[in-house]
């Protein structure tokens, strides 16, 4: 049995996680319903300015991460993203969005859009303390 770091062969890889999910899932009565999702936002030229990464699982939706060009951050841009993300998975069986972010980060973004607070994992650097939000949908 031989360890590797993979950084290659990402299609290999997901394919054997996501039967794995699914099986395991099924083997106790749970709908996997796994689906990554991506929103990007363009300039006029095309440019990338802004993405929302995540996916959504059994009964929740995680956003793995929100991204707004430093050019025009303050514009709404990942308020609309946030709200994106919350509208394609209301009404679709999926009860919850979680998220984490760091104290650096946007942890009073999301309270101002409405996320609850679940808990604060403290760090020595106040700046690298992580906040674990939730929202119903």
């Amino acid at each position: 049995m031989n360890i590797i770091k993979n950084s290659e062969d990402e299609e290999k890889i997901g394919k054997f996680i996501n039967e794995a999910f699914s099986d395991y899932a099924k083997s106790n009565d749970v709908k996997l319903n796994y689906e990554d999702y991506w929103f990007t936002v363009e300039d006029d030229e095309g440019n990338v300015i802004g993405s929302i990464t995540g996916h959504a699982y059994y009964n929740e939706v995680h956003i793995g991460d929100l991204v707004i060009d430093k050019k025009y951050r303050g514009q709404n841009i990942g308020t609309k993203l946030v709200q994106a993300v919350e509208e394609e998975y209301r009404n679709k069986g999926f009860e919850k969005i979680s998220l984490t972010t760091f104290g650096f980060q946007a942890p009073e973004f999301y309270k101002k859009l409405g996320y609850t607070l679940e808990f604060v994992r403290e760090d020595k650097d106040p700046k690298l303390s992580k906040y674990f939000y939730c929202k119903a949908l």
